[in-house]
Formats: C-alpha cells, sequence, structure tokens
C-alpha cells in the first residue's frame, strides 16, 4: 500500500499529538509542584522536592519497562490481527506491575534511607526530602499499574485514551496538592499526598475507559493462556533488556542530581530548574517517540518493511521540527520561564552560566529519542541495551575526567556526550535504521 505523504503525515500527528500532550502534562506537573514548593518557603523546598522527585524518577524510569515492553508487543498483536495475545498482553503486563509495586512498598524504608542518604544534600533538605518521600511511596502500585495500562492503549494504536487520563490526573494533583498545603499547611507532604490521590483516581479513570472501550476484548481474555511460558518468557526478556537500557539511563540522570549536590545547594537548586527545561523537551520529543512505538510495531506485525521505511524518514522529519522550536523558545525565553519556578535572583543568575547547554539539548536528543521509539516498538530491545551501555560509560568516563578542572560545566559537557552518542550508536547499530534488520 502506497499511502501519500498527507495520509502518513496525519496518522503520525494522530498518535505523536495525544502522546506530547499527555507528556507535556507531566513535567508541568513537577513544574507546579516546584512553584508551590517555592511559595511555601525557601529555596531548600524546591531542592528538597528535587531529590524527593529524583528518587521516584529512578523508580519510575526502571519501572518503565512495562510501558515499553507492553506497547511494543501488543502493537505487534494489534498488527498481526491477533487479538487474543492483545488482550492477554494487558493480563501478563498487569500481573507483573503488580508484583513490582508489592515489592517497593514493602520495601519502602530500606529503599527510602538509602537513596536519600546516596542524593548527598544537607541535612535540612535530606529531611524535607524524607517527608516527600514516605507519603508519596503509597502511590506506587497505581503509578506502575498505569505504565501497563498506557503501553497496552498505545500498542493498540490509541492515544487518545492515556491523553484524557494524563489529563485528568494533573487537574487532580493540583487541585489536590494546592488544598493539602494551603490548607491543612501540610508543607512538601501535601504535595506528595495530592500526587497519591491523583495516581489513583487516574488508575480508577483508566479502568473505566477501557470498559468503555474495549470491553469486547473480555472475549478474548484466558488467564492460563496469558501465563503461558513462551509469551511470558519473550515478554520478560525483552522488559529485562529494556530495564536494563533503562536503568544505565535513570543511573545517569539520578547521578546528575546526585553531582549537582556536591556543587552546593544553589547549584542544586539551578541545576533542578534547568533540567525542567530538558524534561519539557524530553516529554514533548517522546510524544513523537510513542507513536514510533505503536506504528514500528504495527508494521512489524504486518511485516511490511516498505511502511515502515517511509513512516520512519516523516518521525524522524518531524522530531527535528520540534527541535527547532524548541531552541528557538529557549533562547527567545530562558529567563521568564526560570522565574515561573524560582523568584530567586541568586538561581536565575547562576542558571545563565549554564543555559547553553540547554539550549543545545533539543538538537543533540531528538534522533536518539526517536531511534529509541522505532526500536522499542520492534522489539530490538537488545539493541538499545548495549549501545546505552557504552553511552553510559563514556558520561562517567567524561565527568571524572572534566570535573575537577571544569566543575558543574563538565556536568552538563558530560549529559549532553550521553545524548550524542546514544543517537549516534543507535545509527550505526540498526545499519543506518535498515528497515529488513529492524522487522526480521
Amino acid at each position: 500500500m502506497n499511502q501519500k505523504a498527507s495520509t502518513i503525515n496525519k496518522e503520525i500527528l494522530r498518535l505523536a499529538i495525544p502522546n506530547m500532550i499527555s507528556n507535556i502534562i507531566i513535567p508541568m506537573l513537577g513544574m507546579v509542584d516546584i512553584a508551590i514548593a517555592g511559595y511555601i518557603g525557601e529555596d531548600l523546598n524546591i531542592a528538597a522536592l528535587s531529590i524527593g522527585t529524583t528518587i521516584f524518577n529512578f523508580i519510575y524510569w526502571n519501572c518503565a519497562f512495562l510501558r515499553m515492553g507492553t506497547s511494543g508487543i501488543t502493537a505487534q498483536a494489534y498488527g498481526a490481527g491477533n487479538f487474543r495475545e492483545c488482550a492477554n498482553m494487558l493480563v501478563r503486563a498487569l500481573w507483573l506491575a503488580l508484583i513490582v509495586a508489592l515489592f517497593l512498598v514493602m520495601l519502602q524504608k530500606p529503599v527510602g534511607d538509602f537513596s536519600l542518604y546516596a542524593m548527598q544534600g544537607s541535612d535540612a533538605v535530606r529531611q524535607l526530602a524524607g517527608e516527600y518521600f514516605f507519603v508519596r511511596i503509597w502511590a506506587v502500585p497505581a503509578s506502575i499499574s498505569l505504565f501497563a495500562v498506557q503501553g497496552w492503549f498505545i500498542g493498540m494504536q490509541d492515544a487518545g485514551t492515556p491523553m484524557f487520563i494524563a489529563v485528568t490526573s494533573v487537574i487532580i494533583n493540583v487541585i489536590f496538592s494546592l488544598f493539602f498545603v494551603f490548607c491543612f499547611d501540610m508543607g512538601i507532604s501535601g504535595i506528595a499526598l495530592g500526587t497519591v490521590v491523583a495516581q489513583y483516581a487516574g488508575l480508577i479513570v483508566s479502568c473505566i475507559f477501557w470498559f468503555v472501550k474495549y470491553r469486547k476484548y473480555i472475549q478474548y481474555f484466558d488467564v492460563k493462556e496469558s501465563l503461558r511460558f513462551a509469551p511470558v518468557v519473550r515478554f520478560l526478556h525483552v522488559n529485562k533488556d529494556i530495564f536494563l537500557r533503562t536503568a544505565c539511563v535513570v543511573a545517569v540522570y539520578t547521578f546528575f542530581t546526585a553531582a549537582s549536590a556536591r556543587f552546593g545547594d544553589t547549584i542544586l537548586t539551578t541545576n533542578a530548574l534547568l533540567m525542567q527545561l530538558f524534561t519539557l523537551f524530553s516529554y514533548m520529543s517522546d510524544g513523537f517517540a510513542y507513536a514510533g512505538e505503536a506504528l514500528s510495531g504495527r508494521f512489524v506485525g504486518e511485516r511490511n518493511p516498505g511502511m515502515l521505511k517511509r513512516y520512519i524518514r516523516y518521525m524522524i522529519f518531524w522530531s527535528l521540527i520540534i527541535a527547532i522550536l524548541y531552541v528557538i523558545v529557549y533562547i527567545m525565553a530562558w529567563q521568564k520561564i526560570l522565574m515561573i519556578f524560582s523568584p530567586s535572583e541568586d538561581v536565575i543568575r547562576t542558571a545563565g552560566q549554564y543555559i547553553i547547554w540547554i539550549i543545545a539539548v533539543p538538537l543533540v536528543g531528538c534522533i536518539p529519542f526517536m531511534i529509541d521509539g522505532i526500536m522499542i516498538g520492534a522489539t530490538k530491545t537488545k539493541l538499545l541495551r548495549n549501545t546505552v551501555f557504552v553511552s553510559t560509560v563514556l558520561f562517567f568516563a567524561a565527568f571524572y575526567t572534566l570535573s575537577p578542572v571544569l566543575d558543574n560545566t563538565a556536568l552538563w559537557i558530560s549529559f549532553l556526550l550521553f545524548l550524542f552518542f546514544r543517537g549516534l550508536l543507535l545509527y550505526f547499530y540498526s545499519e543506518k535504521l535498515d528497515v529488513m534488520k529492524i522487522i526480521e
């Protein structure tokens, strides 16, 4: 089937735009939380929230294999017209989500204590971060289950439902965070409790939507079939590679915050705000990566290399457009954006010394994000794992080589090198995105 360019673009945007909205809402929520923390006290609240959210980013990013593994395999089953496997894939994902969530809740004390110790902030900052952590940990079962559900919806070529769930969750989160903080004077714990309420509300909404839109799939559910050895092993194998890949990415991001704390609370706060700009871009760019997961998985399931090749070309084009738009916005308005989160003149002045690196991030990061999505949909997870291994080694080598001389600048240079080599290695390890290699 030879589709026109307009049809291809329409299909990509049909999936990408709702995913972009869903993703952009997540950092917007973090920004609202930071704004609330900044206005209920001194800058220590922002630093504490940065540490607390970094710990949960570490947890959730490491659990993101559930979303990615579920979306790729589900999309392939959808492309092959195997609706029974689509239904059973959701059951497998939810079982694994609940096992992981219960494990984390049971081990919350040692996990929390070790994580707070590892972040290396001042005693005052770590105390506040601990208050945040031990409240928000109770959102974990809902949050991880939502990963599985979101991945399933994406695999089913449905980006609209996750968008509505995300919007609903964020609205509830903001309302309840403000309520707990300003009506009950709960401080940073109130922000965490607002997140707990919102995540369970999001899970309830997702169940309602599933029954409204996909109740016909109930006839395909077979618990015994969903636990059959071969598909479970495949699911776990894909998730193992994605978990190891994601663990490396999270290690870099977490180390970034921990290393920032070494340079003092002002640098920690400044880097936390600058990373919000990176997060704003990455979640937006991931909208197209998620579209790449759904579409590449579908075409792999259909065994259609011709369409996969055409869609890859157009998806990379759209990723570059998004990157250029972000560069323009950051050049023109970075100060105004940062001042939304913190009125501190010291922080804004310090941010000016490092803003050039954030401006460069979209151009360096857009290609690896897009290729990530394509490979996840095709379940070429071993390739993802190996390229991130190499990029992570290069990140730490660059930081420890440059930091004695360049301090915080070394951290940003190393981070950009990490992004750059992820894209470069993915491109060449996939033999320049050879669709026959991807689809086999």
